[in-house]
């Protein structure tokens, strides 16, 4: 068997007792209490199984312990998973959303999930992505999800505008 990994000494088995006291996170808590354990002259198997955790989790309690003092014991935050689209390519979708769709150009007259993931993500950026998947992007880039209000490919924009005034484009 190896030797045991020293502990640094710089705050006693009953200080740390007393910070486990006034800690909120339970993990942190556990750690603590599994090192002020062998500081007391515990075995370390017998020190973490006191705390409910193996001799591995205490040895990588006490090597963060040791290089960082109280706040290695805390549990670190994990980058996560890249995003599908890149910040570029996000920009260009927001831009394409704004923009909005021709019919000549694009082939239909407001833009939906679907269509989005068909034509635009994988037309311009080769990728392949589920409606439900672009949503959380489109949020993520503080666009509205909400459909906007239904055009007629074919329909008069001059025409309506005399309508609404009470004229009559046919004479």
């Amino acid at each position: 068997m190896g030797t045991a990994l020293p502990i640094r000494q710089d705050l006693r088995a009953d200080e740390l007792r007393a910070l486990a006291r006034r800690e909120t996170n339970g993990r942190v808590v556990l750690r603590l209490l599994a090192i002020a354990h062998a500081l007391d002259g515990l075995e370390r198997a017998e020190a973490a199984r006191l705390v409910g955790m193996d001799r591995q989790a205490l040895r990588d309690a006490v090597v963060r312990y040791n290089s960082e003092g109280i706040e290695g014991l805390y549990n670190r935050r994990s980058s996560g998973r890249p995003s599908w689209l890149s910040t570029d390519e996000q920009a260009k979708l927001k831009q394409v959303i704004l923009d909005r769709p021709d019919l000549k150009r694009d082939g239909c007259v407001e833009w939906t999930l679907p269509v989005l993931c068909e034509d635009v993500i994988a037309g311009h950026f080769g990728k392949t992505l589920h409606p439900a998947s672009l949503s959380r992007i489109v949020r993520r880039l503080g666009l509205s999800r909400q459909k906007t209000r239904p055009r007629h490919p074919k329909s008069d924009a001059k025409a309506q505008e005399a309508f609404k005034k009470g004229g009559s484009t046919i004479n």
